[in-house]
């Protein structure tokens, strides 16, 4: 194996092989064990685009909140899935067959589109030219202020969707997407999320999609796997230990490479972050 694939893989947690039904578990565990640990905290707030990601994260979340109310007896308790489309979602019917699985106990529409435009018009008018992939960074940031915003009305923590094949690449806006109180998919890769939504009966056609970040207007459905440079399924073999093509496993440790500044938190004066 390669020493950075080594590296890569401990960072990442990935394990070769997973028990789906252990790992559903431990995902509800653990986010159970996050609101006993906040007593304050009432409800989980998470942003639901009809991907596989956001699909697996919130049926999790909603058992978790579930077996909360259950054992506590407080029904205080909610799980908030929220949709924040621009404008007119392109596959709007994903995400509500998304919540249809999860069955959430709110399911707001939050349309971004009035913010997003109102934002690149004041940065225009103050002589910066916002580009197409730039204005798909805002409007990852102004989903992300939505949920917080939401989370704040509803003693709230946000729950993000960001998994070991998506952040080993940084494939996630800064402070957007990858903004989040707690990730429960933290150590899986796609092929293990697949594993997960199939074990708790999800529909087939929210996680066999092709996965896309639906961000640029010039680019609409771009594939995750093109603007990647390499496929989900080389990505995952590479995270679960196995050998792949060279010309992959350098563009998977080039992607590593780039991308280190979004896996760090503020960077003071006591780190050693730009030294290695």
């Amino acid at each position: 194996m390669r020493k950075l694939q080594k590296e890569i893989i401990a960072y990442e947690h990935v394990l070769p092989e997973i028990d789906p039904q252990k790992e559903i578990r431990r995902s509800a565990d653990f986010l159970k064990g996050y609101l006993k640990a906040n007593p304050f905290l009432k409800s989980y707030v998470l942003g639901i685009s009809g991907g596989q990601d956001s699909t697996l994260a919130g049926k999790l979340t909603q058992m978790a909140i579930s077996e909360m109310r259950e054992e506590t007896g407080d029904d205080s308790y909610q799980f908030i899935a929220v949709r924040l489309p621009y404008d007119v979602q392109a596959d709007a019917q994903d995400a509500a067959d998304a919540i249809t699985f999860q069955k959430p106990d709110q399911d707001p529409i939050v349309n971004i589109k009035a913010a997003t435009d109102a934002m690149v018009a004041s940065l225009e008018k103050a002589g910066q030219k916002i580009t197409d992939f730039n204005k798909g960074n805002i409007k990852a940031r102004e989903r992300m202020i939505v949920q917080y915003a939401i989370a704040g009305a509803n003693k709230g923590a946000v729950v993000g969707t960001d998994h070991a094949a998506e952040n080993f690449s940084g494939f996630y806006t800064k402070y957007g997407d990858g903004a989040a109180d707690i990730t429960p998919l933290f150590r899986l890769d796609k092929r293990q999320g697949k594993q997960l939504l199939k074990e708790l009966g999800c529909p087939e056609h929210l996680y066999l999609k092709a996965p896309t970040a639906d961000l640029e207007e010039n680019k609409p459905d771009l594939p995750d796997e093109t603007a990647l440079g390499v496929t989900y399924d080389k990505v995952d073999d590479y995270l679960e230990g196995r050998e792949i093509p060279e010309k992959d496993a350098e563009t998977i440790e080039a992607l590593w490479n780039k991308s280190k500044h979004k896996r760090h938190l503020p960077v003071t004066v006591f780190d050693d972050f730009y030294k290695k």
